[in-house]
């Protein structure tokens, strides 16, 4: 498969992170596991911290417990109620959990990463000489991912790359809905202040393909390595590389 230039239309660039600006691997095969080794160290540091309790809220929300049911208040000492809270986030993430409360904790432990220089993100070899070249052009760019806002910023903040958050006029996660869901979308627009025809989504992610469509919005599907494939019918604009990409 061969991809020309494309040429598009719009005043908005929405942009997933994983399988689009990054490796998905470099998620799953770092930010995760950092997550799996540090948070209980994060949890007893950070305990009786103001935001603790509203993180751990959401995460029973996410777990679907009932309010102040959840395992770890029913802990005699600490240390238990923080395994409590481990055993909760791992059972969460072997289930690849999108939730609000798992998200803000993952993205305080990554805090800690890569403040320290435990981590550094990493991004296509093509994505920031081409989000420049958009940027001079007029494209107004913003992120839309799963991973909490905190999470993008410390991303983009911290990468090989540089500080690449001058690039982006503002960052969506799930606090404005399911990225499978197309009132999402619709909602995300109404902020920009643009029709969603204006704006261009690029993802891997063919539930968000759908979603965004269906409230209006152009998409670019992004063939990354390690992506998982598309339907074998899409029929839609695929590209390999930003490199391909034109504003008109």
């Amino acid at each position: 498969m061969t991809f020309s230039k494309t040429t598009l239309q719009g005043r908005c660039a929405l942009l997933d992170i994983e399988g689009t600006l990054a490796d998905i691997r470099f998620v799953y095969d770092v930010m995760f596991p950092y997550v799996r080794e540090h948070v209980r160290s994060y949890l007893e540091s950070h305990w009786d911290s103001a935001g603790m309790r509203s993180i751990l809220a959401n995460l029973a929300a996410d777990a679907s417990y009932p309010p102040d049911a959840a395992p770890w208040h029913a802990q005699a000492t600490q240390a238990d109620q923080i395994s409590a809270v481990v055993a909760c986030v791992h059972s969460l993430m072997d289930r690849d959990s999108k939730t609000t409360g798992l998200k803000a904790l993952q993205g305080v432990v990554w805090e800690s990463g890569f403040r320290s220089g435990a981590l550094q993100a990493e991004v296509f070899a093509d994505v920031v000489d081409a989000l420049k070249r958009w940027r001079q052009a007029g494209v107004d760019l913003r992120i839309y991912s799963s991973g909490s806002i905190l999470a993008q910023q410390l991303f983009f903040g911290h990468s090989t790359e540089g500080d690449l958050t001058s690039l982006f006029s503002k960052h969506y996660d799930t606090t404005s809905g399911s990225k499978k869901e197309a009132a999402s979308y619709l909602t995300i627009a109404k902020d920009i202040g643009l029709p969603p025809e204006q704006i261009v989504f690029f993802t891997d992610v063919y539930a968000e393909i759908q979603a965004a469509s269906q409230a209006g919005m152009q998409v670019v599907a992004c063939l990354r390595p390690n992506n998982v494939p598309l339907p074998s019918d899409y029929a839609g604009l695929m590209i390999e590389s930003f490199d391909s990409i034109e504003w008109n």
